[in-house]
């Protein structure tokens, strides 16, 4: 398994299905056993059914204006990738980090990020 090419197909992936809102897309990158984690202190999503569910719910209300993920850092199967986000509702920054299994698909999951509106953003 070569991590940095998995880490690299999951960052494009994400960066293409986020901007689209193609759940199903997104769902391919993942083992039907995914734990993944939305946030540090919420229950994690378990299954492809949960994660469905909140990606699903997460896309319901957002407008997104553009997406970019960065350069994957690796080490052995797991990756960390920051990402940005545009949209209408304010500006999304943060990062992933994932383990892969020896398929290539994210077997866990866990984000961390920030969103801010306009005045947030003025001096």
């Amino acid at each position: 398994m070569n991590t940095r090419e998995i880490a690299r197909r999951f960052a494009q992936t994400w960066q293409t299905g986020w901007a689209a809102h193609d759940v199903d897309l997104l769902l391919s990158l993942y083992a039907p056993g995914i734990v993944h984690r939305s946030m540090p202190f919420r229950e994690p999503h378990r299954g492809l059914d949960a994660l469905r569910d909140y990606l699903t719910w997460s896309f319901s209300e957002e407008d997104v204006l553009a997406v970019e993920f960065g350069e994957p850092l690796v080490d052995g199967d797991t990756a960390v990738v920051e990402f940005r986000v545009r949209a209408r509702e304010g500006d999304l920054a943060g990062c992933v980090f994932v383990t892969f299994d020896e398929a290539g698909l994210a077997v866990a999951t866990r984000d961390y990020w920030h969103m801010s509106n306009d005045s947030e953003l003025s001096p």
